[in-house]
């Protein structure tokens, strides 16, 4: 078999353009959208797919330093794999540092990272769970994902011959000091492939990096680290929760949110107390003021299932608001509407724009909250509100109560 070595050197763009061309042409040739399957191949169409890989494989390599790369013609790398069935394949484990699934969608710490990742490269992701790291890693090996997403022993990685990179990039202290676990990483079948390359760009970044620090930020899991908060939260559910349950239930699938999350902002709200009384005169389950209450069409503030159903209501009206934002965000812009005001976010976001800053952004948008509270006191309250709800609402997925 021959043995071919290219020295290439391009810019990103060039190799971006030349990529793009030759995954149109692919995309006609291997269209998955057919209602006919072949179940044999014919040659010609063999012979033009591997062609194929090995055009986008080597092209894949010039936005990459120059340097000698070496590649067979039997050899398809991950990276042009991603590109041509447009889907980044990620191989994780539930967990705290990793991800969690709410509402339809996955969120997480390490699994925002890995979508920002995949939007860089423009594909889209598609996420299998596994139930510890040694199975996340077994399906990475043996080609069933293009990298995994976990916590993974250095010793476990190297027993099954894989590469990692740690997603803080050595800066494990930003992890640690908002409880997250140090060593969350990526992980891929050999180094020296382009996605595997790209990663490690795309992570030791100096403005990446403080991107990562923000996000470590928002995915804090200190809040129920201490045992009377954690005592307190499971005995709230434990010994209220029953009592309300279907009530939050019912009003999820009218008003198409996932029920946990109501119980979330109930948590927060009132700690589920139905009879909460606040000093400001908001009151009930949801604490809704009088005027939303009225809006909400809801005429007692103290029953269970209309308080619900008024937050709800009226949670549904924020995600409206937000329409604009990509739905991975949106819950946590209609959490900050819910508790400020849409109008005090959208505020927020001009003035991200005006900055060239992404204003569709929770983590641009959260960071701005903790730059600037100590001049508005609302954005302190909004931005502990909402990572204080995301922080009971992944207790309660990732069952850690």
């Amino acid at each position: 078999m021959q043995r071919i070595t290219y020295r290439v050197k391009g810019s990103a763009q060039g190799a971006k353009r030349r990529i793009s061309h030759l995954l149109r042409s692919s995309k006609r040739l291997l269209n998955t959208k057919s209602n006919i399957v072949s179940s044999t191949p014919t040659a010609s169409g063999r012979f033009a797919r591997t062609k194929k890989l090995a055009q986008v494989s080597s092209i894949a390599l010039l936005s990459l330093p120059a340097q000698s790369l070496t590649t067979m013609n039997t050899k398809v790398s991950a990276y042009a794999n991603v590109m041509l069935q447009n889907t980044l394949t990620i191989a994780a484990v539930p967990g705290d540092s990793t991800y969690f699934a709410t509402d339809g969608f996955q969120h997480g710490f390490g699994f925002d990272l890995v979508r920002t990742y995949a939007d860089e490269l423009g594909v889209d992701i598609n996420l299998k769970a596994y139930a510890n790291e040694e199975a996340a890693l077994k399906a990475l090996r043996s080609g069933d994902a293009d990298m995994a997403l976990t916590t993974a022993s250095t010793k476990l990685k190297s027993q099954l011959n894989l590469s990692s990179i740690n997603v803080s990039c050595g800066y494990d202290s930003s992890l640690t000091k908002n409880g997250l676990h140090p060593k969350v990483s990526w992980t891929f079948s050999s180094p020296n492939d382009p996605l595997s390359k790209k990663a490690s760009y795309f992570l030791c970044d100096s403005i990446k990096l403080k991107n990562t620090q923000k996000l470590a930020a928002f995915y804090n899991q200190n809040l129920l680290k201490d045992a009377y908060s954690q005592d307190h939260f499971q005995k709230t559910l434990t010994e209220k929760l029953p009592d309300y349950q279907s009530s939050f239930e019912e009003q999820a699938r009218n008003y198409n949110h996932d029920w946990e999350l109501l119980v979330a902002m109930g948590y927060q709200e009132s700690h589920l107390d139905a009879n909460a009384v606040s000093p400001t005169g908001v009151r009930g389950l949801m604490m809704l003021t009088n005027n939303t209450a009225k809006a909400m069409g809801v005429s007692d503030r103290v029953d269970p299932y209309q308080s619900i159903g008024g937050g709800a209501r009226y949670l549904e009206q924020m995600k409206a608001d937000f329409a604009d934002v990509p739905k991975t965000d949106r819950v946590w812009f209609a959490l900050a509407g819910y508790n400020m005001g849409p109008n005090a976010v959208k505020s927020i976001q001009r003035k991200l724009r005006a900055q060239g800053i992404d204003d569709k952004s929770w983590a641009n948008v959260y960071a701005y909250l903790a730059d600037n509270k100590a001049s508005n006191s609302r954005y302190g309250q909004a931005m502990h509100y909402v990572s204080n709800i995301r922080s009971y609402l992944e207790s309660i997925k990732t069952q850690t109560v």
